[in-house]
């Protein structure tokens, strides 16, 4: 450093303290506008855009791996379908088989140790539910496809046979016996009823026992294979009569529910026109109630007499309390026009259907007395019991709760439009108290008709003369 060099000291000085003020104004300004924010949120984009391309990588990588375990389930699936299948057929083959060797041969003593384990059965049946297992949860389509598949093994079954006797005389036999017994099963279907299915089944077992007599009597040496193939045969038989039954179930219900529709509609229209007809002459009593208070009024605003003008209050205000009992009951109705209000009842006929035997049903009936009478017409032998009635803002919704939590002691299980349930009195009471606290129950059953009826022989008439001479 020269000697001059430390006179320019000082002004370096100043230039440096110079440049750092302004260093500071300028980053001032900067924090001002906010750069160093901006510069943080800039490194914060890049990251999250670090993150963003690595999410998208992974969403790539689970993608590809979810498309490929929905092939794996898909072909699993259709695996299992196959499996259940073939299942079903080494269980249909052996129930045939079972039922040839117990009922038409005497290997009973040895068959035993043939059997499969009762626990290896329960677990194919979860595997590969039989068709006469799931026919009480099926719906009228489901049973149509579980009959025209029984009738497929029919078929597959009566071919196989078919290809066994190569001889003519047996050929025709074999014919023979397979038009009559397919004939034989369709006069069975078409005679099935309600109480026909015990009685069916063992018309089934009736004619198979007798062409197999026929046929093995006729020709000895085809005995075997007819025994066999009649065994075999009447299993499918059965099946396809416990399915036809079911689906005579199931259209029988659908119909009663489409009757009992159309008598629920009948009734909803009479309660429309009779809550119509009761609105209309509540309105017509309003009307009058408001046209006497305005009379009234101007009465009062007239008089000048204290003694007058606090008599046409006293009756301003009795008219005003009528006023409001006649609003009430107009709201009444107005809640069940609109289609959910009304009173769910339980009810009781000792007399026509026994002790533990309840009616619930709903009405929208402004009294639904009047409903209960109706109930208790010419089609019953003696009255109802009313045991409660519950109100409700949607007493649809109520009824339908109560019928659920009963449904397992419903008297109708094919019509679940009869809404008859067997339980007993305490049960109901609880039902009520949790549902609705509020409701009244009444435990007695009065059945005054019955019991009158069951203390005397004698039968009451409604003819009476009043005697005067007697009175005197």
């Amino acid at each position: 450093m020269s000697f001059f060099d430390i006179f320019k000291i000082n002004k370096f000085k100043d230039q440096i303290a110079t440049l750092q003020q302004s260093n500071n104004e300028l980053n001032e300004k900067l924090s001002s506008l906010g750069a160093h924010d901006y510069f943080a949120v800039q490194e914060q984009i890049k990251q999250l855009k670090a993150s963003h391309e690595s999410m998208l990588q992974q969403f790539d990588a689970l993608s590809h791996n979810a498309s490929e375990l929905a092939d794996k389930n898909q072909k699993s699936e259709k695996q299992l379908a196959t499996n259940q299948k073939k299942l079903g057929r080494i269980k249909s083959l052996y129930k045939q088989i079972d039922n040839v060797i117990a009922n038409y041969t005497n290997l009973q003593l040895d068959y035993g140790d043939c059997r499969l384990p009762q626990s290896d059965l329960d677990e194919a049946e979860l595997l590969s539910p039989s068709i006469t297992l799931k026919l009480h949860c099926m719906d009228v389509k489901d049973l149509r496809k579980a009959y025209r598949d029984n009738e497929k093994l029919i078929l597959k079954l009566l071919d196989q046979y078919s290809s066994r006797y190569t001889t003519k005389a047996n050929k025709t036999i074999y014919n023979l016996m397979v038009i009559a017994l397919r004939s034989e099963l369709q006069n069975i279907l078409y005679n099935l009823k309600y109480e026909k299915l015990d009685t069916s089944v063992n018309a089934v077992k009736s004619v198979t026992q007798k062409y197999m007599k026929l046929a093995c009597e006729g020709n000895q040496n085809i005995a075997g294979t007819m025994t066999k193939f009649i065994c075999e045969i009447e299993y499918l038989f059965i099946n396809a009569v416990k399915i036809e039954y079911n689906y005579y179930v199931k259209k029988e219900q659908a119909r009663q529910e489409q009757l009992a529709i159309k008598e629920q509609m009948r009734q909803e229209a009479e309660e429309r026109k009779a809550l119509a007809a009761e609105r209309a002459k509540i309105e017509k009593e309003e009307e009058k109630y408001k046209n006497e208070l305005t009379k009234l009024n101007e009465q009062l605003s007239d008089t000048s007499n204290t003694a007058e003008a606090d008599a046409l209050r006293q009756r301003i205000l009795d008219l005003e309390a009528q006023l409001s009992d006649v609003v009430v009951k107009k709201d009444e109705i107005t809640k069940l026009q609109n289609g959910k209000a009304g009173n769910v009842y339980i009810i009781s006929n000792l007399g026509s259907f026994g002790e533990n035997i309840f009616k619930i049903g709903m009405t929208r009936r402004q009294d639904p007395q009047d409903r209960i009478n109706e109930l208790g017409n010419a089609s019953v032998p003696f009255k109802f019991d009313v045991h409660s009635f519950i109100f409700s803002d949607d007493a649809v919704s109520l009824e339908g709760k109560l019928h659920e939590m009963l449904n397992d002691k419903r008297v109708n299980k094919v019509n679940l439009r009869k809404e008859f349930f067997q339980t007993t009195i305490d049960e109901l009471e609880q039902l009520v108290t949790e549902i609705e606290p509020t409701a009244e129950f009444n435990r007695t059953m009065l059945a005054e008709e019955f019991r009158q009826s069951q203390s005397s022989d004698s039968v009451y008439t409604s003819n009476f003369s009043f005697d005067l001479d007697d009175e005197e």
